[in-house]
């Protein structure tokens, strides 16, 4: 048999070996290799170069689908024991803190509330000014504000998106304003330098306190249950006049009194008030043809209140022993 076929004979065994992924049969099929190498010396001198080039090809197509073949019983012997159960993969979910801020637009949307968003790189003349805060209000101080470069900071408050959508807005027209805000408080039990709020306006020409009352009792009945009660406390902002706190009844202990609401049987949820004349007339409105309402609640506040959570800090620690239980 001539060299050629001795080539083609063995390529052709190599290529219907079925187990030659072995180490035992790739090996023999290269030593035959081997001994084909040694008829090359038989061959003329102007055989030697071609003949030694069809040698080399060969071995490394041995080689290769030697490669090839244990490759694949690796990933057969790896699909082989299909009864094993599978590892399963966690899966995230949406973080406490949101979906309490969706809850709160789901409320408010329902309401008939339209959700607006603002930069939270704000100018001091809608964080402040526009809001009736004067220059010498001790939120302005560089203290307990975030400044990045004068007249821009960080919002320490959502109320700039009110005083943006008022510009572009004639009234009526009612919005909640959801959003990060920042201020520069030592982190403890109740406080972050960064904590999330829900912001709310609506404004026309007979919009009233009632009106406030009706759709914060509404929402709280929503959001604590069908039997909450609301108290309104006498209080003060810049923006509005008046101003109101305003509380729930604890709806852990039915107004009892128990440690989540200090004895009191009372929670406080968010501040509100009817909107400052000063406010309308910064945004250009006529305070005597309109009325609006405005009030403001803290995201974290809120779950707090629902879920019995004493500690603001635990949603941002990433203690998922804490997280999953949302």
């Amino acid at each position: 048999m001539e060299l050629q076929e001795k080539i083609d004979e063995l390529r052709r065994r190599a290529q219907a070996t079925p187990a030659i992924g072995e180490p035992a049969i790739r090996n023999r099929l290269l030593e035959e290799v081997r001994r084909l190498f040694q008829d090359l010396a038989k061959l003329p001198k102007e055989q030697k170069g071609e003949f030694g080039k069809r040698l080399n090809a060969l071995k490394a197509e041995v080689e290769e689908l030697s490669t090839r073949a244990a490759g694949e019983r690796q990933v057969a012997e790896v699909r082989f024991e299909d009864t094993l159960p599978g590892t399963p993969r966690e899966l995230g979910r949406r973080h406490p803190i949101y979906r309490a801020w969706d809850e709160i637009a789901r409320v408010f949307l329902k309401l008939g509330f339209e959700v607006e968003y603002g930069p939270e790189i704000e100018t001091e003349e809608n964080n402040f000014q526009s809001l009736n805060i004067p220059l010498e209000h001790p939120s302005r101080d560089a203290f307990d504000t975030f400044y990045v470069r004068a007249p821009h900071l960080l919002r320490s408050h959502t109320s700039p998106v009110q005083i943006r959508a008022m510009r572009r807005r004639r009234p009526p027209f009612r919005i909640i304003a959801p959003g990060k805000v920042f201020r520069p408080d030592d982190a403890d039990a109740s406080h972050l330098p960064s904590f999330h709020q829900v912001e709310g306006l609506m404004v026309g020409e007979d919009v009233s306190f009632a009106q406030l009352k009706g759709v914060l009792l509404l929402f709280a009945r929503e959001m604590f249950g069908p039997d909450t009660r609301v108290r309104f406390r006498p209080s003060f902002f810049p923006f509005t006049e008046p101003s109101a706190e305003v509380d729930i009844s604890c709806f852990l202990c039915g107004a009892k009194g128990c440690p989540a609401c200090k004895g009191s049987g009372w929670m406080e949820i968010l501040g509100s008030g009817m909107v400052h004349p000063k406010v309308f007339e910064a945004v250009g409105y006529d305070p005597e043809k309109v009325t609006g309402f405005a009030f403001g609640m803290g995201v974290e506040r809120i779950c707090m209140l629902r879920h019995n959570v004493r500690d603001i800090r635990w949603f941002v620690e990433n203690n998922f022993r804490f997280l999953r239980q949302f």
